[in-house]
């Protein structure tokens, strides 16, 4: 007859004696406290608690904090849609002050246009005429007579031929200064009305005889009559003479036309 081993004891899951057992006070003694709804409480005590954020202790705080950040926020949004409402209508007006700064840039340049336009030409002064006493440095002039035309001077031996015509221009010449001076007929001038200028021809006025017009002294007080010799185109226009005491001096224009 088989003898049958009895079966071995429950094992412990885990390796812990039984409660009781092996030196281990049953639990709620020794310093064990009972097991808890969720089983045993592992060796080593129980697990350590989690702290809480700031935030979650604070709640009071952090509460006012959000509050304060919506309020600013929405301050914030509603100060830009202001100035955006501002903002429109300055566009008009800023358009009306463009206009404006137009007008006034335009303003200053109409009045320097005002102020470059020429003004009113005065008359244009008349110069003396044929007769009349003109004077220059330390002479005294008047053109007595003109002719013009004239194709040739001196005599039937003597003379010389115009290269267009001979005007011969009649003047007394009175020296008013306290020194003798000398008259040059070549000091003088003609003038055309097609602006252009013509010297006295002293070689021809050689062949007048006694023109007293090539470097004649006249003393204070003296009055001498002289014949100043142009020589210039047919076609010419004679406008006036320029009449001066020596070649360096200003001039006086008498009128001849």
């Amino acid at each position: 007859m088989s003898h049958t081993p009895p079966p071995p004891p429950p094992s412990n899951a885990g390796g812990y004696p039984p409660p009781g057992q092996g030196g281990y006070p049953p639990p709620g003694q020794g310093g064990y406290p009972p097991p808890g709804p969720y089983g045993p409480v592992p060796p080593g005590g129980p697990a350590p608690t989690s702290k809480k954020s700031w935030f979650a202790r604070h709640k009071v705080l952090t509460g006012i904090g959000g509050l304060v950040l919506v309020v600013m926020f929405a301050t914030a949004l509603g100060g830009g849609a202001e100035e955006q409402e501002g903002s429109a209508p300055s566009a008009g007006a800023s358009s009306d002050a463009g206009a404006g700064a137009a007008d006034d840039v335009t303003a200053p340049e109409e009045e320097a246009a005002e102020e470059e336009a020429p003004a009113e030409e005065a008359p244009a002064e008349v110069a003396p005429g044929i007769g009349a006493t003109v004077a220059d440095g330390k002479f005294e002039f008047v053109v007595t007579q003109v002719e013009t035309g004239v194709a040739q001077v001196g005599d039937e031996f003597f003379n010389q031929t115009a290269q267009g015509q001979f005007v011969l221009v009649h003047v007394t010449v009175t020296n008013i200064g306290d020194q003798a001076q000398y008259f040059d007929g070549s000091s003088q001038k003609l003038l055309d009305t097609a602006g252009r200028t013509h010297s006295a021809d002293t070689g021809a006025a050689i062949y007048l005889g006694d023109t007293e017009s090539f470097l004649n002294q006249i003393n204070p007080g003296n009055t001498v009559e002289g014949v100043v010799v142009f020589d210039v185109p047919v076609d010419a226009q004679l406008a006036s003479i320029e009449l001066h005491d020596s070649p360096f001096s200003g001039g006086v224009t008498v009128a001849l036309g």
